[in-house]
């Protein structure tokens, strides 16, 4: 059978709906440009992947979409650092792996 997951955590009350909205969709829009920066930098990531990344770098509560979001602007250049040093791996992993052939002939 189908497994259902949970997608709603809790009711929002009309009068903070505006706000709330707003800063998931502020988060989501800056979560999904990293990890498609992360993924991009390194092709055999996947987004869970990806997304872990982004969690060890967070010490906010990874619920709470306002302090996400602020983390996701305040630390722009840490992000930028991280995903620079993940193209770097990746690109030393194809370059080992492609002198290990060598190394075969």
């Amino acid at each position: 059978g189908r497994q259902h997951c949970s997608v709603i955590s809790a009711a929002v009350p009309w009068e903070q709906s505006r706000e709330y909205f707003y800063n998931l969709a502020k988060r989501r829009i800056s979560q999904d440009a990293y990890v498609s920066q992360l993924k991009a930098a390194d092709s055999t990531l996947s987004t869970a992947a990806a997304l872990d990344i982004l969690k060890s770098m967070c010490s906010a509560d990874w619920e709470d979409n306002t302090a996400i979001s602020s983390f996701y602007t305040d630390s722009a250049a840490e992000i930028a650092a991280k995903i620079a040093s993940v193209k770097k791996e990746s690109i030393q992993s194809k370059i080992d792996a492609l002198n290990a052939q060598l190394g075969e002939l």
